[in-house]
């Protein structure tokens, strides 16, 4: 027999015919996209880059030479100390985002917002509400979710910068807005994230809306958070949203059967919302001007390496980029929708890192700050462009 939560999900989809047509636009195509939050911060460092040809240009004008289509912008609420301080990675404000996102525009790419509902990074780790709604519980933490969302979506529209899809949350595996929204407590999830989707709909309600776990090798934990969240009534939505990094979230094998899983589970569309790839081990201390102990180093430490199928090389980060394209076009019913690879341009500059002193307060974060990401770029340390580029540019998926 059929468990309560099974037996409601499969009465969603009664009546559907087995062609899915999705809510994202066909003109969207295969999405190629990249997330670029930080590009503001790193240029304002006196980060460059570079074309195949070796002139100095544009980033944004580069990827889309390379086949991007789509850029990835997060939000954070209030990205700064009660003195003003920056937070660092990338510092990314409602202001911040717009510059960026007019920009994104003017070149005809699409945008996907990233709603972080917290003042800096959320992630299955930490979840903290921001410092002016630390106070807030219940149906009020649930207004200021609705209302914000409808105060940024209004101010996107006024700046001509309406995004094309909007993520509800960042990474929400553990839940949002702890410790209110704090998984297990899916009730409290499912009234959050539908505060969350009624903002986006009460600006446009045509606009496509992503639901965003990590752990995209995990089909245990995806079945788990949306039967729940279904279970405690969370509104439809339109995008199943997955991180998926080698060396935390298993092989691509795990990843394309979780997403297999969940098409005919759910029959949503699917874009992977982060995914990267090293290129490289070697040290790029001499770029960021660090104390060691102000390093906090790669994030790919060598006994994460060992668990890859790939190697830490320009052909390895390139033949991983073609192996998850192709298991993306391969999901039934042409549900997977495309990728966003996260900051390929987060190469290492002085002054550019994850965090800053007073962040990793606002975190009760023991750190150190600095770059951990910048062998996983999709440009080495002197900013040039790598293969895995060319791969992306000449990707053309045969979907079923």
């Amino acid at each position: 027999m059929l468990a309560w939560a099974e037996l409601k999900l499969n009465c969603r989809f009664v009546g559907k015919e087995d062609k899915f047509m999705g809510k994202i636009s066909d003109k969207m195509k295969f999405i190629k996209g990249m997330d670029v939050s930080s590009l503001v911060e790193l240029e304002r460092l006196g980060a460059k880059f570079k074309d195949a040809d070796g002139d100095e240009r544009d980033l944004l004008s580069i990827l889309q030479e390379y086949g991007t289509n789509a850029i990835r912008i997060r939000m954070w609420n209030h990205p700064y100390s009660q003195e003003g301080e920056p937070y660092g990675g990338g510092t990314n404000d409602m202001e911040t985002a717009i510059e960026l996102a007019k920009r994104v525009r003017d070149r005809g790419m699409y945008i996907l917002l990233d709603l972080h509902y917290s003042d800096f990074w959320a992630d299955p780790g930490k979840q903290i509400k921001p410092k002016a709604w630390a106070d807030f519980t219940g149906k009020r933490l649930e207004y200021a979710v609705e209302d914000y969302t409808t105060a940024m979506l209004r101010n996107m529209r006024a700046e001509g910068v309406l995004p094309d899809m909007v993520q509800v949350g960042n990474e929400l595996s553990n839940g949002l807005l702890w410790p209110d929204g704090r998984r297990p407590n899916y009730e409290n999830i499912a009234w959050f994230v539908n505060a969350g989707i009624r903002g986006v709909r009460s600006v446009d309600s045509e606009i496509p809306i992503m639901i965003h776990l990590d752990n995209g090798g995990n089909n245990a934990l995806y079945r788990e958070w949306f039967d729940n969240y279904f279970e405690n009534d969370g509104m439809d939505f339109d995008i199943i949203g997955l991180s998926y990094y080698p060396f935390w979230h298993g092989s691509l094998n795990d990843l394309e059967n979780n997403m297999k899983d969940l098409a005919k589970r759910y029959r949503k569309e699917m874009i992977i919302a982060e995914v990267s790839m090293g290129y490289t081990m070697e040290d790029y201390a001499k770029y960021e001007k660090l104390e060691p102990k102000e390093r906090k180093g790669m994030a790919t430490k060598p006994s994460l390496v060992a668990k890859i199928d790939y190697p830490m090389t320009k052909k390895g980060q390139a033949d991983f980029m073609e192996d998850l394209m192709g298991r993306i076009a391969n999901i039934p019913n042409g549900l997977g929708r495309g990728f966003f690879y996260w900051e390929p341009a987060w190469i290492p500059v002085p002054g550019s890192g994850w965090a800053t002193e007073v962040s990793l307060k606002y975190m009760n974060d023991p750190g150190p700050c600095g770059n951990e990401w910048a062998n996983q770029a999709l440009f080495d340390y002197e900013g040039r462009p790598l293969p895995a580029l060319d791969v992306i540019k000449k990707f053309k998926p045969t979907q079923k």
